[in-house]
């Protein structure tokens, strides 16, 4: 990275409240897991649930909020679950609950096994 870039970041981040400082380094490590950073990444960021927000928003976020997750793997449940919701009519709410359970469970399982080796 050039150097005024990292000089420019820090003065921003100097200059931020605490809680905006925090969500820019929430989405700085969102972006380094996104483009080829460590995908081991140890916690879930803290990406906050809209009010208001679609299925497909969900996904996104929850993808963004778990990098360290294989979409490949929850691909089939999250699948089932868009389609309960496009094609029976089951409510966005309900269905974006079960999909925060979902990758939830997919992220204890991936830490339960780094503990184990």
């Amino acid at each position: 990275m050039p150097e005024r870039i990292a000089e420019r970041l820090l003065t921003i981040l100097g200059d931020l409240p605490a809680a905006q400082a925090e969500q820019l380094l929430e989405y700085a490590e969102f972006l380094h897991a996104r483009h080829g950073g460590d995908k081991e990444a140890s916690e879930p960021l803290d990406i906050p649930r809209p009010a208001e927000e679609s299925v497909i928003r969900a996904i996104r976020r929850l993808h963004a909020t778990y990098p360290m997750l294989d979409p490949a793997k929850l691909l089939r449940e999250a699948s089932e679950l868009m389609t309960q919701h496009v094609t029976q009519g089951r409510a966005a709410v309900e269905v974006i609950e079960e999909l925060e359970v979902l990758f939830h469970a997919h992220y204890e399982r991936l830490a339960g096994n780094k503990d184990k080796a």
